[in-house]
């Protein structure tokens, strides 16, 4: 069943004055994580919300939830570090980035268009469970080639200690989390409401990688990223399920945790064929 999307548009054009906008914003995101350009990244925001505004003062709302959680986002580096103060740096960051916008569409918009639908207790049919098995499968075969021929495992931490480990393992299950609610349910539900889903899922797509590389995958990277992301669009709005994206992120990054403890040292989870 297609996700519960609140749509502005039933048929929206193929071409239209709101991509031109939409795309702008893509952009600065670009700009602001995956060039690190932030005095160009945000002029670029600031223009593509004006523009939004005078195209459609719908889209304008829209793409300004999007432009709010980016900034917040971008107010702290999010390259991988495990220590204490980074930790909690992180987090909040990440925090004010998801709730300030569902929060404006709540209170402020007084609507409900930014939503989280687990749809928990329905049934999954058997290529969705079959997925679920491919997926860590896929992963094992090609994160540790990627982070060790490329050397992008040395843009994450090396840890060894419990606590370090622990806050690794954590940190990256929970950013796992806050992409599928900030780049599925906030962006790429926001964008589908002014322009046909594949154009919606490019987009979201441009953000969701820009922000990837930031965090460490880097190099050829996204020849991984842009797939898995573009996949979690299109799962999403096949499935309408928070609960079956989120876990599908979650094994993936399961074994991305393992590939890249096992890169910096090879003596532990020595398990990978590569």
């Amino acid at each position: 069943m297609p996700a519960p999307t609140p749509a502005l548009h039933e048929s929206p054009p193929r071409l239209s004055w709101s991509l031109l906008p939409a795309a702008g914003v893509s952009f600065a995101a670009f700009l602001l994580f995956g060039a690190h350009v932030r005095p160009a990244g945000y002029l670029v925001l600031v223009a593509a919300l004006v523009g939004a505004f005078v195209v459609d003062r719908v889209l304008g709302k829209d793409l300004l939830l999007i432009g709010v959680g980016l900034t917040l986002v971008s107010t702290t580096s999010m390259e991988a570090d495990v220590s204490w103060p980074r930790f909690f740096a992180i987090g909040a960051a990440l925090t004010a980035g998801v709730t300030a916008p569902f929060l404006i569409d709540r209170f402020v918009y007084r609507r409900k268009v930014i939503r989280f639908p687990w749809r928990t207790g329905e049934p999954w049919p058997r290529i969705e469970k079959a997925y679920l098995v491919l997926v860590p499968l896929l992963g094992w075969a090609l994160l540790p080639f990627y982070f060790i021929s490329s050397g992008a495992y040395q843009n994450w931490p090396e840890v060894t200690e419990a606590g370090e480990l622990g806050r690794f393992f954590v940190g990256v299950n929970a950013v796992g989390i806050w992409d599928e609610l900030f780049f599925i349910c906030t962006c790429f539900v926001l964008l589908r409401r002014h322009m046909r889903v594949w154009q919606a899922n490019v987009l979201q797509a441009v953000i969701f990688v820009s922000f990837l590389w930031e965090l460490g995958y880097r190099e050829w990277g996204p020849l991984l990223t842009v797939p898995f992301a573009l996949l979690q669009g299109y799962i999403f709005t096949r499935t309408g399920s928070l609960t079956y994206v989120i876990i599908v992120h979650l094994l993936f990054d399961a074994v991305v945790f393992l590939a890249i403890v096992h890169a910096h040292n090879p003596h532990m989870f020595p398990f990978f064929a590569y």
